[in-house]
Order: structure tokens, then C-alpha cells, then sequence
């Protein structure tokens, strides 16, 4: 296993026998691992979690592509499964409704990520959703997304089936034990204390659900989870549905979503289920739950199933009558609150954690993504990477300020409140905020700064007082816009763009990561750990990848030397630093310096006309080349400048300590008057590295991607010594697929990502980031396509209309370096 102590076979205990925990075991010990026990505090096969009472809807589709990867396999995996001659997964399908014109949109981008994600589905009309559904009101809908490989998971079944195949590989389940404690011994975990015992281990995994923070409490591991109760209840039988099930499947028609009022519903043979998420958000304590004994005692079917409320149903009860006539003539059978888990951004959250070593979390998960989360988790554990990118779901993900019990209450609520609610990419949640703001906060304010939302970042997108430019200009390429792409834009963008082309712009680049890495083997750790040819002399910065076993992208990374033994490296999350620890040797050190610095990039042709007369060191291109480093000043104000331009201009990324940021923006403002200065936002920022080709890892890139395909060839050095991840790299065969860019032929055409790309009417790929190339006067599109030459045509899905695009080569903007290299 990829972190088991040198010597002795691994003793794997799982915490959970739901449907995680029962995946997981199943797919540990497919993988050879036999020592594998697993424990619950219930009565198997249904021991009280939010598996036993899960109504077990699978739908595929979903923004993230590793959601629907994992649910793609679940669905897989579970059609395979059967126990007594009874399905544990059966595809009926799935309908989603739209009642409104912005969901029948929103649905039209769902069949792009299903397009996407290689998931089939198709855009019906009315007629046809009364077809699959005939009890709806077919007056009321506008159309519906019917994905037919979607399903029902009988949860408890399939539970049942993989636990069986575990123990005949040798794992076994103990039911009745509940886990009182977690041993550990030098940072790593050594068992579990139960009240009936005590079980070595070597790896340890808190598939616990909703319990998953008190066991997370136990290790000294936080789990940043927020259970909450959710409404499900049964009708009376109903006349329409009267032999119209076979009793042992329960439901023929397709699963269906009423997301324009948070509803669901299944058939249950001749009743049907309806699940609700219209009520108030109802926080569980996952300290107060009650055990399976304690809750039978108390008339509770388990746990996980409180007493409904009936106050919090009766208006969705009434929406359910109005959308499906035959309810007006029922009422509700039973109903209960059944309790599972939320994150502060919605994701599962998997790994194993930084504070101890082999206790690995397999948390917030629910039967939708169970058996692809429990692969993916068995693989990490096994071979030291998945085959998905694990990067939404990582552990590592969350920033301290995002793991305190009010943002996760706070954010996990919102999550729930949402979860059905049609959600821009760029929408930011309300509260709490501001949260984290750089020194500049307050003079962006005064600018009249539009923030949105990144890492828990305030970060401008564009500034009002720049307005007055669009008018200027007289310049109108792509202003006009549909309703959607002109959310979270505005003109302004273009005219910050342009001045930043032009003039000279200020950009608040604070919330990128900062590590400092330091001591005597710091130099060939990091030459070690990256792919490119760090050792240069101090003064130089090197751009670098990161990669995993197989020879996929971790992260990029800016490296700086600084002096002999001390780095400046800019990273991308907090798993870069969990990652790059756990390999450093005992004489280096890594230290976050991100929320005590701060930066100011400098970019534009007048970039060095502002910069120069505020130093006396030189700036010059012969005394500052591109990609060098200086400790120096900036006025009054120490910096660390590093001449680097991820908006393909001139200028440098300015760093100084926290207390002095606000000194050095105003120093840099005011020097900037005459030169035409103006403080420019994210969206700016995005069209321009899009225009230049700079790649940005988590988007256009992950570790499902290797260097060659991402068009990072550059970035590895083969010609130097071992580094991690160069074996995997030199048995990779030829691409089948690079990251390439495409220019919209339509001038006033926008695209945002995440759309299907099709070549001769077939999906092909799809897109990772695009933006309005302000100075190209298109759109940029980067996507994921087999290698096509400049030049082929290809179509863009967007809300349903195929928008023509071409291949173009790269880079798009100053092929020569000429703006950047002056």
C-alpha cells in the first residue's frame, strides 16, 4: 500500500458497513488486500445510517465530471449486483422537469454536461414527459431531460451483495461494535477501541456518514461535515399505480426531478416516494444522534430517521397535488426525516489526512457516487493515485477558515438550501462574507471594486470606476450577450483588458498560494519532486510541474530561488503542501506564507516606466530578465519581485509582508497617474492568459492529465535526473487526446466551459475554460479533443445551439514573446 509502514502486511479497518463502507471493503479486497475488518454500531445489513433509509435515486449527470464518473461506475457496478435473484440496481431512468424558461435552459446545459461526461440523455418535450410520466399535469411543463441509463440503487441490497463478496476474500464485518476511540503512535494510527475490543491497524477508513466527526474527533482529525435532516415520505396506495409495478422491482417509470420545487419522486409498486428539499435547512448534532438501541427504544426506525415535520411539508405537499392530480384524492402513509451529509461546497470529502497518518476519510458520499468514491479511495490507498481526478473531493481542499464549526454549519446549510438550484459557475454564497480580503480591500472598495468569491478570497472581477473607459473607447466586441454569459461580466472587463494592453494595470494576485521552502536539502527536494530543472542559480524562477505515480499533473508550480537553500514556490491548494511534506526529508522545511504576504502584479507596455523610479536596482531587461527573481524595494517597501506575466505583458508579480501591502498599492498608484494607470480585475485577468495560452491547473488540467496531452512538454526536463513520476512518464504512449484551443468564428459568439465540443454532429471532447478575447476580438475556447491540425471545424453545444469554432495554433497572442521579452 502506498503509506504502510515499511515492514508487515496491511490490517485495513473500515468504520462503517453502509453502502461506502461495504463498496470500499468489496474494492479492497479485489485489489488483493484480505486483512480487511469492518465495523458498525448497528445490526447488519441495515445498521441505521443514512444507507438504510436512502431512497436510492441515481442520476449521472452533474456539473463535475468526477461526480459523474463516480456515479457512472456505481451504476456499472450495481446492474452487475443481485442478491436472491433481486436487482440491486434498476434502470428505470430518469426525467427532470422544467416548469420555468430559466430551467428549461438550465436543462439544456445539463444535456451539455451529459454530452460532456459521455452520459446519455435527451431534451423532450411535453408530450413525451406525459409519455414517461403519465400522472404529471402536462400543462405545466415547459420540457424535461430524460437520461435513460439513470436508475433506482436499492442501497441496503447492494450493500449486502459486496459484503458478501469482501468475506469471501477473507474481510469480515462485525456488527455491534461501536468504536470508542482511534490508537496512534508517532503520527500514524495504530487501531480502533470498540466496546467490545480493540483492532490493530495499519490503515484505518471513517466511512461513518453522518457520524463521520465524532470518529473524525476521535483521531484528532476535523471532518468538515454538517448532517442534515431531509424530508422523504409515502403515499397511500394509489388506484393509477394499481398493478402497474412488479412488487420486487417496485418502479417502472423513470425517476423524476421537480427541481423547480426542490421535489423528487419514486415509485414504491403502487404508492409513490417523495423526497423534498423545500423545507428550512433542519441541522442534525452528529455528537446527539442516537444510537440504533437508544432509537428503537424511542419508536424511531433507526438513527438516521427522525420524526417528520409535518409544518415543514404541507406546502410541498400541496405543489406535489398540484404537479401530479392523482395525489389530490391520497394523503401521505408515513414519512420521516432522514438525515445525511453536507459539505461546505457540496463534495465528498476523501483521502487520508494530513494530522495522522493512514486514517483516511470517506465522508459526505452519497449512494449516487458510493461504489465509484469507494474505487477511487481503494485505489489511492493501494497504488498511491486514482484513476479520476480527486482534486474537488480532496481532504486537503479546505483552507483553515473553511473548517471552523460555523462556516462548515453555515455553508452546509446553503448547500442544502441549493441543491436544486440552478447555479451560475460564477456564483458566489452569501455568507459569511467578506471573509478573507488582501491589504487593498479598502481602495478597491473606493474603486467600486464587483468581488466575487474564490478559496474564501474577496476578489474583484472589475472595477466601476473604470467605466468611464468603455465609453472612451467607442469599442463594443463582445458586449452583447445572452442573459446567462451576462452574469458576473460587465463591459468593463473589456476596457480593463485593453488598458492592460495598452498602458499599464494593477492586478491583486494575494490569493494565490505562497510556500516558502527552506534548509540545507531544499534544492534537491524540490529537484526531486518536479519535473523541470531547478537548479539554477539564486535569481532564477523556474516553471514546474508536479506529478502523481502515473504521470499525471498534481499541480504547476512557479519556483523561485531566492538564496542557496531558500524557495519561494507558488502553488496551487492546501494539498500541494500536504503532498510536497509528506516527501520532504528531515532537513527542509515548508511553511505557508500565503496569509502574511501579499501581491501586486504589474503588467503592461508602461509596466517599467511605473516600476523603475521607485527602485534603484534595475529593472531593465538586460539587469531584470524574464523569469529572474530580486529582493529589493519598491519606495519605502521591501519586496520580492519576480519578472513573471500570466497576461502575456510586461511586469512583475511585487511582493511584500501584509502590514505593508496597502503602502505598496498606494506607492504604486500614485506613481501610475501618469502613466494611465488603472486597477484591473479577475475576468480581465482570465481573457487575458486565455489569449495567451497559459493553462490553469484544476481547470484545464488535472491528474487525469499527463504533461504531453496538456501541451506542457516544455516544463519536463528528461535530459536530468530522477524526479517523481518519470518512470511512469517514459512508458506513456503516444496522445490521444491534447489540450487545444479554439477561436469562435462568430465575433459576438461567448461560450464558459463545461460545454460539449462535436466533431461531424459527434461529442468529441468538451470544453475547460473560456473567456472573450478582448484583443483577438473572439472567444477563446481551451478543450479536450483528439489532435486535430489548425484550422478543423468543430461545433460548440451551448444551451442546446451548436456555435461553429476552430482549431487555432498557439499561442493565440504574441507568438514571439516580443511584449513580454522587452
Amino acid at each position: 500500500m502506498s503509506s504502510a509502514p515499511e515492514s508487515g502486511s496491511p490490517k485495513v479497518v473500515v468504520i462503517g458497513a453502509g453502502i461506502v463502507g461495504c463498496s470500499l471493503a468489496d474494492e479492497l479486497t479485489a485489489r488483493g488486500l484480505h486483512d480487511v475488518t469492518v465495523l458498525d454500531q448497528g445490526p447488519l445489513p441495515a445498521p441505521g445510517g443514512s444507507t438504510s433509509h436512502a431512497p436510492g435515486l441515481v442520476f449521472q449527470t452533474s456539473p463535475s465530471k468526477t461526480l459523474t464518473a463516480f456515479a457512472r461506475y456505481t451504476v456499472e457496478k450495481f446492474s452487475a449486483l443481485e442478491v436472491d435473484g433481486l436487482p440491486c440496481f434498476h434502470q428505470v431512468g430518469g426525467l427532470e422537469l422544467a416548469t420555468t424558461p430559466e430551467r428549461w435552459a438550465d436543462l439544456h446545459r445539463k444535456a451539455g454536461w451529459a454530452a460532456s461526461w459521455g452520459v446519455r440523455g435527451e431534451l423532450v418535450s411535453p408530450a413525451r414527459c406525459k409519455e414517461l410520466w403519465p400522472l404529471v399535469d402536462e400543462s405545466m411543463i415547459l420540457g424535461g431531460f430524460h437520461t435513460p441509463d439513470d436508475g433506482l440503487a436499492r442501497a441496503v441490497l447492494a450493500a449486502r451483495a459486496q459484503l458478501r463478496r469482501a468475506e469471501e476474500r477473507g474481510a469480515r464485518f462485525l456488527d455491534r461494535h461501536t468504536v470508542t476511540g482511534i490508537e496512534q503512535a508517532d503520527g500514524r494510527v495504530t487501531g480502533v477501541v470498540t466496546d467490545r475490543g480493540s483492532f490493530a491497524a495499519t490503515h484505518v477508513v471513517s466511512a461513518a456518514g453522518f457520524w463521520g466527526p465524532v470518529i473524525g474527533r476521535m483521531a484528532g482529525v476535523g471532518v468538515p461535515l454538517l448532517p442534515l435532516a431531509h424530508q422523504y415520505a409515502r403515499t397511500k396506495p394509489l388506484p393509477e399505480l394499481a398493478g402497474a409495478n412488479d412488487p420486487r422491482t417496485e418502479a417502472s417509470k423513470p425517476i423524476l426531478r421537480f427541481q423547480d420545487r426542490d421535489l423528487y419522486f419514486r415509485e414504491h409498486t403502487d404508492r409513490i416516494g417523495i423526497g423534498s428539499y423545500a423545507h428550512r435547512p433542519l441541522p442534525v448534532d452528529p455528537f446527539a444522534v442516537l444510537s440504533y438501541d437508544d432509537a428503537r427504544a424511542r419508536a424511531l426506525d433507526m438513527p438516521s430517521s427522525l420524526p417528520f415535520t409535518e409544518e415543514d411539508w404541507a406546502p410541498s405537499w400541496e405543489t406535489c397535488r398540484t404537479l401530479l392530480p392523482a395525489l389530490r384524492d391520497t394523503d401521505i402513509e408515513e414519512g420521516f426525516n432522514g438525515v445525511f451529509s453536507f459539505t461546505p461546497d457540496g463534495m465528498p470529502v476523501l483521502g487520508e489526512s494530513r494530522a495522522l497518518r493512514g486514517f483516511w476519510l470517506a465522508e459526505a458520499v452519497w449512494v449516487t457516487h458510493s461504489a465509484g468514491v469507494a474505487k477511487a479511495v481503494a485505489e489511492s490507498m493501494v497504488d498511491g493515485h486514482a484513476s479520476v481526478d480527486l482534486h474537488e473531493c480532496d481532504v486537503h481542499r479546505f483552507e483553515d477558515a473553511h473548517r471552523s464549526p460555523a462556516y462548515v454549519r453555515d455553508r452546509g446549510a446553503q448547500q442544502f438550501v441549493e441543491v436544486y438550484d440552478v447555479i451560475h459557475p460564477l456564483q458566489p454564497m452569501e455568507r459569511p462574507r467578506p471573509l478573507r480580503v488582501s491589504p487593498f480591500h479598502a481602495r478597491q472598495r473606493e474603486l467600486g471594486a464587483y468581488f466575487l468569491e474564490g478559496g474564501g478570497w474577496e476578489r474583484p472581477h472589475w472595477y466601476e470606476a473604470n467605466a468611464p473607459l468603455v465609453e472612451e473607447s467607442g469599442r463594443r466586441e463582445g458586449q452583447e450577450r445572452d442573459p446567462w454569459s451576462a452574469r458576473y461580466w460587465s463591459p468593463v472587463v473589456a476596457a480593463e483588458a485593453r488598458a492592460t494592453r495598452e498602458r499599464v494595470a494593477l492586478y491583486d494576485m494575494t490569493p494565490l498560494r505562497r510556500l516558502e521552502v527552506t534548509g540545507p536539502g531544499a534544492l534537491a527536494f524540490l529537484q526531486r519532486m518536479t519535473t523541470n530543472n531547478v537548479a539554477k542559480r539564486p535569481g532564477a524562477v523556474t516553471y514546474s510541474l508536479l506529478l502523481d505515480e502515473k504521470g499525471g499533473i498534481r499541480s504547476d508550480l512557479t519556483v523561485a530561488r531566492l538564496t542557496a537553500d531558500r524557495f519561494q514556490v507558488g502553488a496551487n491548494s492546501p494539498a500541494d503542501q500536504v503532498w510536497l511534506e509528506r516527501h520532504a526529508p528531515d532537513d527542509v522545511r515548508i511553511r505557508d506564507i500565503t496569509s502574511g504576504t501579499c501581491c501586486v502584479g504589474v503588467w503592461g507596455p508602461l509596466a517599467r516606466a511605473l516600476v523603475q523610479p521607485l527602485t534603484r536596482d534595475d529593472f531593465s531587461h538586460e539587469g531584470f530578465g524574464y523569469f529572474r527573481a530580486k529582493e529589493t524595494y519598491v519606495g519605502h517597501v521591501p519586496v520580492t519581485a519576480l519578472r513573471l506575466s500570466y497576461v502575456g505583458e510586461l511586469g512583475w508579480e511585487l511582493y511584500t509582508t501584509a502590514d505593508l501591502g496597502l503602502r505598496l498599492w498606494d506607492t504604486l498608484w500614485e506613481a501610475g497617474q501618469e502613466h494611465g494607470v488603472v486597477a484591473a480585475g479577475r475576468s480581465a485577468f482570465n481573457s487575458l492568459r486565455l489569449e495567451k495560452g497559459y493553462r490553469a491547473w484544476g481547470v484545464d488540467m488535472t491528474e487525469e492529465h499527463t504533461p504531453y496531452e496538456a501541451g506542457l512538454d516544455f516544463a519536463v526536463r528528461m535530459d536530468r535526473g530522477d524526479f517523481h513520476g518519470r518512470a511512469a512518464l517514459e512508458q506513456l504512449p503516444p496522445p490521444t487526446r491534447r489540450l487545444t484551443a479554439l477561436l469562435l468564428d462568430d465575433p459576438s459568439a461567448v461560450v464558459l466551459g463545461k460545454e460539449p465540443v462535436h466533431l461531424d454532429g459527434v461529442p468529441c471532447g468538451y470544453v475547460t475554460s473560456a473567456s472573450y478575447g478582448y484583443t483577438l476580438g473572439r472567444c477563446v475556447a481551451y478543450t479536450w479533443l483528439p489532435p486535430l491540425p489548425a484550422g478543423s471545424a468543430v461545433d460548440i453545444e451551448y444551451f442546446g445551439a451548436k456555435v461553429p469554432a476552430t482549431v487555432a495554433d498557439e499561442p493565440l497572442f504574441d507568438p514571439k514573446m516580443t511584449r513580454i521579452r522587452r
